[in-house]
């Protein structure tokens, strides 16, 4: 097990609860609206990551804010299909300027 990393599954229900000022029933809600799903012990214990924890962390404040917990999981939702799309933009973009190098380069040798 590495602690290290931040998805790895080490806290639990009552220990979130707590570092959070939270109810756990709160978490357990979280999870059944797949706001946030935590991974499950070998008996059945939910054990929450880091990071896990910090989007509970924006699920709470967005929670005060009077949002519901399906809006929240949305919002999350878009949250990470933007980073992807990001990400993969990113990555075209890296790979555009690479064969432009390659064009310019053969063009200067031609």
């Amino acid at each position: 097990m590495n602690l290290d990393d931040e998805t790895t599954p080490l806290y639990t229900v009552g220990q979130v609860a707590q570092l959070l000022a939270v109810k756990q029933a709160f978490l357990r809600r979280c999870d059944e609206h797949r706001v946030v799903s935590p991974r499950r012990s070998a008996g059945g214990q939910r054990r929450y990551s880091r990071l896990e924890i910090r989007v509970i962390q924006q699920v709470v404040s967005m929670a005060d804010e009077g949002m519901t917990l399906p809006a929240i999981r949305r919002i999350i939702e878009l949250e990470q299909e933007l980073a992807e799309v990001t990400a993969e933009r990113d990555e075209l973009a890296r790979r555009l300027a690479e064969l432009t190098a390659c064009v310019k380069q053969a063009k200067q040798a031609g």
